[in-house]
């Protein structure tokens, strides 16, 4: 029994589960579709189509399968990294699928470290198990690797890894360490842009708790450094300032227009509408961009009613895990999702009401970072780089739960805070 226990609270035991389970699924994916439809198909979305064009020697360009120009659609990390598959195992080929798609795997397979350090800083042993198990088998992180050749999971895995190198931080007065930090957030930054949105509430807390604030200027002055290739190239390439990526406007639009549902709308995008994908070409990435965002403000302003009850049913998608139907969809990954929100949301009020000293950085996730997609487009893949907090923030309310509280008022959530520092 002992052995038993022990060999459910190890960590490479539960890294080696993940990575059973996702290799499982991905085996079962492989087997029920054609080859040479997953050596093509998975790839003709933006990463896919950029990667396919640094392969052919024409750069960073062509997002929707034709020559379209220099791009700055997607930030250049996962691109880059497709584009390396390619050259190695072949373009649109089948072994490149399996390649990023086992890469994907990893990534996911390997966030179970951070999350199991992270929620031994909150909460100790048992939260950190807690936490792990369920990244283990959520099914998200075990679909989510096989079914979008995107930067999905290697974003996840940099937000838990940025969320644990926070938890940590307030207590190093290394340079070095503030250095890696900056690093970490500039990679992340080049990778998935959408974490900016926490950078300002995380670092800000570092400052408030450390106050460390030159250090925590030069973790900052590490990651404008970090984006300033990318962004001088932009400004070379299309004469105005695109810091990171250009396609916000257009999220924007699809989201919000007269023939929006609140989802993703792939007829209208220009991936697959000729009509637009003929304007993006006539007008060029930047002034089709700023013309989407025109209308799309306009028409925010003029229909507010809709525009609400768009939100809401965004909300709705992200907070069941990617559902648009979720009442029809109802079943086990919808189920868990659920919980997971339901979970993440009481934990967050388990370590306010705690006084843990983490509570601020956990709460940042679930409360700042979905927003913008409140007000543009949702899906499960959008929202994966805050699953790891939420899963935090779960085992936090768990442990909180069977554990009770100490005689100090204080939940079991701080107490073993205090017992394992480290």
């Amino acid at each position: 029994m002992k052995r038993l226990r022990a060999a459910a609270m190890s960590l490479v035991v539960i890294i080696a589960i993940a990575l059973c389970l996702r290799l499982g699924y991905g085996w079962d994916y492989v087997q029920h579709r054609p080859h040479r439809a997953l050596g093509v198909i998975p790839f003709l979305f933006e990463p896919g189509n950029i990667a396919a064009s640094l392969v052919n020697g024409k750069g960073f360009s062509s997002p929707f399968r034709v020559d379209t120009g220099p791009t700055a659609w997607l930030t250049p990390v996962y691109p880059l990294l497709l584009a390396g598959i390619f050259r190695m195992f072949g373009l649109y080929t089948f072994q490149s699928f399996v390649t990023a798609a086992v890469l994907n795997i990893l990534f996911s397979a390997c966030t179970c470290i951070p999350i199991y350090y992270a929620g031994r800083r909150l909460g100790g042993a048992r939260v950190a198990v807690i936490a792990t198990w369920l990244w283990a088998v959520f099914p998200n992180a075990i679909k989510l690797p096989v079914e979008a050749m995107w930067d999905t999971s290697l974003a996840a895995l940099l937000a838990a890894c940025i969320l644990w190198a926070t938890l940590t931080l307030d207590e190093s007065r290394r340079l070095t360490d503030w250095c890696a930090y900056g690093l970490l957030w500039g990679f992340a930054l080049m990778t998935n842009p959408t974490v900016l949105s926490v950078l300002p509430f995380l670092l800000g807390w570092l400052v408030y708790r450390s106050r460390c604030y030159w250090r925590a200027a030069l973790a900052a002055g590490m990651i404008v450094l970090c984006c300033a290739p990318w962004t001088i190239r932009n400004y070379k390439v299309f004469h105005g300032f695109v810091p990171l990526r250009s396609v916000v406007p257009l999220t924007l639009w699809l989201g919000n227009h007269d023939q929006s549902s609140g989802a993703w709308v792939g007829r209208l995008h220009p991936i697959t509408n000729t009509e637009e994908r003929a304007k993006y070409i006539e007008l060029g990435e930047i002034d089709y961009m700023q013309d989407k965002q025109q209308e799309a403000l306009q028409f925010m302003k003029d229909h507010p009613w809709d525009e609400l009850r768009a939100c809401w049913f965004r909300f709705v998608v992200i907070w069941t895990g990617g559902s648009a139907h979720p009442l029809d969809d109802f079943g086990g990954v919808l189920l868990f999702n659920v919980l997971v929100s339901l979970g993440a949301l009481a934990g967050v009020i388990v370590l306010f009401r705690a006084r843990s000293p983490y509570a601020f950085p956990l709460a940042v996730f679930p409360l700042v970072f979905p927003c913008a997609y409140y007000l543009t487009l949702a899906s499960a893949r959008y929202r994966h780089p805050m699953d790891p907090a939420l899963l935090l923030l779960t085992a936090a309310l768990a442990v909180g739960q069977l554990w009770g509280t100490t005689r100090t008022g204080c939940s079991a959530v701080s107490f073993q805070a205090d017992r394992y520092p480290g």
